[in-house]
């Protein structure tokens, strides 16, 4: 079975890697849409863009910015279904497409499962065109402790939501705010303006430790190929994806709040003090019978 989820920095980090070494200095031939709903915009026309050289390609939060000559650029949000390709020139564009790009040394695909259209490409001309798009959020791997948690504290939200707020930190999503949780020892549902600043100490550190850790293993894992395996939950993770499932640090079950299509994953034991926290779906129908302890849930 295969899950979605919104490819994070990691993931677009190694996107954007894999297409600075194929697409750069490549003139872009011909651009086929299969669906209307993809292109978000009207000026600059598709058009322009035929012919042009790509001088860049770079990462804003959890979306990747293609710079072609002449100060046009190109929009990329995956959303949750959308997935990059890249096809060498000899091989067939499969049916399944919703856009390819045709460069001289190959093809890059765009495809998306599922029924729910998403995700979106921009054009834009110049810089500036950029800004509708940066949604402020701190680079988590340069900010620094104080500015990390100064941002956080800056408004009073469950730290797992302020992780993934794109406001307050950029390219942070569902999954690796798990992670970072985990590693940091802190409680997903904690208010920010509760947490300590050795808390603070712990969850920046985490951060930085999590998410370059995961750039260097994805980047390993694809090589020289373009990277494909950008799925919701992976075998190597501590919580994110595992419940049930015995944590890597201390063997107690891995626990999760459900809510809507996401999930929150931790451990109860290495995060919350052995306190279950309730699942809005199975507390309300449990009530009183729904233990507060991983003690209680193990008894049963």
């Amino acid at each position: 079975m295969q899950f979605w989820r919104v490819p994070e920095l990691p993931d677009v980090t190694v996107y954007v890697e894999a297409l600075q070494a194929r697409i750069v200095g490549q003139p872009l031939g011909e651009v086929r849409l299969t669906t209307p709903f993809l292109l978000r915009t009207v000026d600059p026309a598709l058009s322009e863009f035929a012919g042009r050289r790509v001088s860049g390609v770079s990462r804003m939060a959890k979306r990747i910015i293609i710079v072609f000559d002449g100060d046009l650029r190109a929009v990329i949000h995956l959303m949750i279904a959308g997935r990059l390709h890249w096809l060498s020139p000899k091989k067939r564009v499969p049916k399944n497409i919703i856009a390819a790009f045709t460069f001289p040394n190959g093809t890059l695909t765009w495809t998306e499962a599922g029924t729910q259209k998403r995700a979106s490409l921009h054009l834009v001309r110049g810089e500036a065109a950029l800004a509708p798009f940066e949604r402020g959020g701190l680079d988590p791997l340069t900010c620094s402790r104080d500015e990390f948690a100064d941002r956080a504290r800056s408004e009073n939200h469950t730290i797992k939501r302020t992780l993934t707020d794109q406001r307050m930190f950029s390219g942070i999503g569902n999954a690796y705010s798990d992670e970072i949780l985990h590693r940091a020892r802190v409680s997903p549902v904690k208010l920010t303006s509760r947490l300590t600043d050795e808390e603070y100490e712990r969850l920046h550190a985490a951060t930085r430790i999590v998410l370059r850790e995961w750039v260097a293993r994805l980047r390993d894992e694809a090589g020289e190929d373009f990277p494909e395996k950008v799925t919701a939950f992976r075998p190597e993770m501590a919580v994110h994806g595992k419940y049930n499932q015995p944590c890597p640090v201390c063997a107690t079950k891995v626990q999760r709040i459900r809510y809507a299509s996401n999930e929150t994953n931790y451990c109860p034991r290495c995060q919350t003090e052995g306190k279950l926290l309730a699942d809005r779906g199975l507390s309300r129908l449990l009530k009183s019978d729904w233990p507060k302890r991983i003690e209680e849930l193990e008894g049963l």
